[in-house]
């Protein structure tokens, strides 16, 4: 397997990239087919909460668009980097309220809220995962 400058391991970067971008792209456009339903999980200390859906799911867009294009892939990780930074208070409050979607069988409440708590340490694995694309030209598989 290739390795880039630092002697790490690059075969997977470029297929990871894509479905960086992908993912970040899907959960953008969700944020335009159902913003009530992550307009809920905004802290109720923020303003206009619909708005800061519309806005983080254009943010995801284009920095998932962004991440998959050599050119701005170092600044587009920046940006999801710090997106899940700043969406990381949702991801507590939603934790802390217990949110379970009312679509969420009882049987299933308890499992429900627990993945609520396994998603913080998850926004830490993500934010590295970005990370791993912001030094401009790591790539070398393109």
């Amino acid at each position: 397997m290739a390795t880039d400058t630092d002697g790490a391991r690059i075969g997977f970067e470029r297929p990871l990239c894509i479905v960086m971008g992908f993912v970040y792209v899907v959960a953008g456009v969700l944020h335009f087919l159902v913003p009530k339903a992550f307009a809920r999980i905004v802290p109720p200390s923020l303003p206009r909460p619909v708005a800061l859906v519309y806005l983080s799911g254009l943010a995801e867009v284009v920095f998932g668009v962004g991440v998959t294009i050599r050119r701005t892939r170092s600044l587009s990780a920046w940006g999801i980097v710090a997106l899940l930074v700043a969406v990381f208070p949702a991801n507590v409050h939603m934790a802390t309220s217990g949110m379970v979607p009312e679509s969420v069988p009882d049987r299933a409440r308890g499992l429900a809220e627990a993945g609520l708590w396994a998603r913080l340490p998850l926004q830490g694995v993500l934010v590295l995962w970005a990370w791993r694309y912001t030094r401009s030209g790591r790539s070398t598989t393109e």
